[in-house]
């Protein structure tokens, strides 16, 4: 067979599934708002309840809440109550680690 088309076809056995880049796709989506991604920064310092977000980024406590529901539907946020305090958190480091790297990358 020509080479050409054998490095192709090995390029293709390493994609990805169609279903997981659609998903990674839809991933990419969610971080593409600057809304979602100060909400993030802010989480990646510490614990916060809605307003404390509302307060640090400068938006309504509806607007977060209606952020942080597609955040925490996403696996991107995770959430406890205290009383009737509602506080979010990064829901692991990997999110940590993807604004990092985001953030060095469009600084270079």
């Amino acid at each position: 067979a020509d080479p050409e088309t054998l490095r192709l076809e090995d390029i293709f056995q390493q994609l990805p599934p169609e279903n997981l880049l659609n998903h990674l796709g839809e991933f990419f989506r969610i971080l593409g708002d600057p809304t979602r991604i100060k909400i993030l920064q802010a989480l990646a310092v510490r614990e916060l309840c809605v307003a404390e977000i509302a307060q640090l980024i400068g938006a309504s406590q509806s607007a977060v809440s209606h952020q942080l529901k597609t955040l925490r539907q996403t696996n991107l946020v995770k959430y406890h109550k205290a009383g009737k305090t509602v506080f979010y958190a990064l829901s692991d480091d990997h999110v940590t680690q993807i604004l990092s790297v985001g953030l060095v990358h469009i600084q270079e």
